[in-house]
């Protein structure tokens, strides 16, 4: 048996290495060769990586093989005919042979025994190149990536992933994409909160859906015969009215308002209330988001299809125009909040600012916290749902006003121009929204 050398290893080993196979059988050959073959190429990815680790050599073995088990299974799928498919079968079957190598003993009854790894990245092999047992996961790094979702679903994705993992584990269900049915996805959602009971059942029917999710891509690829997560979900405890996240009140409004914030934090809370939009939305704001034509441009959020307008009140042309002042298209609207420096974080950008307001909100006593409750029932998305409340209460239509929050709505959206009724529809629903009136100070 011949190999060839790679040429930057000619000085350690030579052009080629040579192994006698030590029988004049061609079938029997055949059969030996692949012992033989991986003997050698650990040979030269040993010389090549010194300081490769046992673990380390067997990772990569196994990832090859899977890399190889894949190509083999697209393969088996197409192969129509009985010819084919026996080609293909026979072609798992020696490689499995090599990856299990020669058997290393016999047991006391003429048992074949091979080396417990090799063997079992074999039959891991088989499994997979069959198409008869696929790791829950094995399709998950490529789900990832084709997903059109932000960092932090993708950390979500990840978590769910291995919350799943974990489950059939602790389960005795084996973590393939065969074994996990719907009586299985059942027993999942009851048994996940005993293994995070830390977590509360919205948090987790999040991880849930994601699941659901990746189930749905799979059963589009044909990968899985239907989404066994459809529909699931764990049981959240019924809200009360006097439970549920709320807008803000008059009074807590004016205290806001008027309280010794910072300007940027007074310019943003304005921003906030005479938009609706959400707190990164704003944050992210640039110069050129601004438009000279009177009217936001806000980043897309949540499920939105892409970026969304929204006109500009009349009270908030003074803070647009002062912080515009001297500044080019792409520079930030606010630069008082630049966002993480760490590349790899899944914070937003408005994370820092988020906490600075709270700071300020329970500063000036505008709180609202119930026991057993980890959020309180006010918070930066409260101006949101105020500035929804007093459109609604001018008169406003439902459809309008979904327009301009973003909110999902049946027909079309204001699009990417400013002309047309459809904005003019919209300025007025906001310019009917008007900023309580505040104490003369003196």
């Amino acid at each position: 048996m011949v190999i060839n050398v790679p040429r930057r290893l000619h000085a350690k080993l030579g052009t080629k290495l040579k192994r006698p196979l030590g029988t004049d059988s061609i079938r029997e050959a055949n059969r030996l060769k692949w012992d033989v073959v991986a003997e050698l190429k650990a040979l030269i990815e040993q010389a090549d990586n010194p300081l490769l680790s046992l673990d380390a050599a067997r990772k990569r073995t196994r990832e090859k093989a899977m890399a190889e088990a894949a190509l083999l299974a697209e393969r088996r799928k197409i192969a129509f005919d009985a010819e084919k498919l026996d080609q293909v079968d026979e072609e798992i079957a020696m490689t499995a042979e090599k990856l299990a190598g020669r058997p290393v003993e016999f047991d006391e009854y003429g048992h074949e025994v091979y080396d417990p790894n090799r063997f079992a990245t074999a039959t891991e092999f088989m499994h997979l190149a069959r198409g008869d047992k696929t790791p829950v996961d094995y399709h998950h790094t490529k789900y990832l990536a084709m997903s059109n979702v932000k960092p932090r679903t993708q950390a979500d994705d990840k978590r769910a992933m291995a919350l799943l993992k974990q489950w059939c584990k602790k389960a005795g269900v084996a973590p393939y994409l065969q074994a996990i049915g719907k009586k299985e996805a059942v027993r999942f959602c009851d048994e996940l909160p005993t293994i995070t009971d830390s977590l509360t059942p919205v948090t987790l029917n999040k991880y849930v859906s994601r699941l659901s999710v990746y189930w749905a891509w799979l059963e589009n690829r044909h990968e899985v015969e239907t989404n066994v997560w459809k529909g699931r979900r764990l049981k959240e405890p019924q809200q009360t009215t006097d439970q549920r996240e709320r807008p803000f009140t008059e009074d807590e409004m004016k205290a806001l308002l008027g309280g010794n914030a910072e300007p940027h934090m007074h310019d943003l809370m304005r921003i906030a209330a005479l938009t609706g939009a959400r707190l990164d939305a704003i944050v992210c704001l640039k110069v050129k988001d601004c438009r000279d034509d009177g009217v936001f441009v806000f980043k897309p959020q949540k499920r939105e299809p892409g970026s969304r307008l929204c006109p500009i009140h009349s009270s908030l042309t003074k803070i647009i125009e002062r912080r515009k002042k001297g500044k080019g298209p792409e520079d930030d609207i606010f630069p008082e909040w630049p966002g993480v420096k760490k590349s790899k974080s899944l914070r937003e950008r408005s994370f820092k600012t988020s906490n600075e307001f709270t700071a300020y909100r329970r500063g000036v006593h505008v709180d609202d916290t119930r026991e057993g409750k980890r959020r309180g029932l006010v918070n930066f998305h409260s101006f949101r749902r105020w500035f929804i409340t007093k459109a609604e209460q001018a008169g406003q239509p439902e459809s309008t006003i979904a327009a301009v929050v973003g909110h999902k709505r049946i027909g079309m959206t204001l699009g990417v121009y400013s002309a047309g009724p459809l904005v003019e529809q919209a300025r007025q629903c906001v310019e009917s929204v008007k900023l309580p009136e505040l104490a003369d100070p003196h």
